[in-house]
């Protein structure tokens, strides 16, 4: 996934940012989820849990309850 993505890499952060994302993306793949729409709803509900204890992040994951029916991939396969 990565290949020639890793050359942009200038900071530990940046490559340790890219490794979150791109760990996401393919377990929301795994789990049958639209990637697109999934980082999407990550990103936008984070926002509402920025002062939330970290177990409540538990909803955000691929895994969760929560996201097969926001962003299945079988709902939104024209997406």
């Amino acid at each position: 996934m990565g290949r020639k993505n890793f050359l942009f890499h200038d900071t530990v952060k940046g490559a340790t940012a890219s490794a979150i994302v791109y760990t996401l993306a393919e377990t929301a793949k795994v789990n049958g989820l639209n990637i697109r729409l999934y980082l999407e709803t990550v990103m936008t509900k984070m926002l509402d849990y920025k002062n939330e204890p970290e177990s409540i992040l538990e909803d955000l994951m691929p895994w969760s309850e929560m996201m097969p029916e926001t962003c299945s991939l079988n709902k939104h396969s024209e997406i």
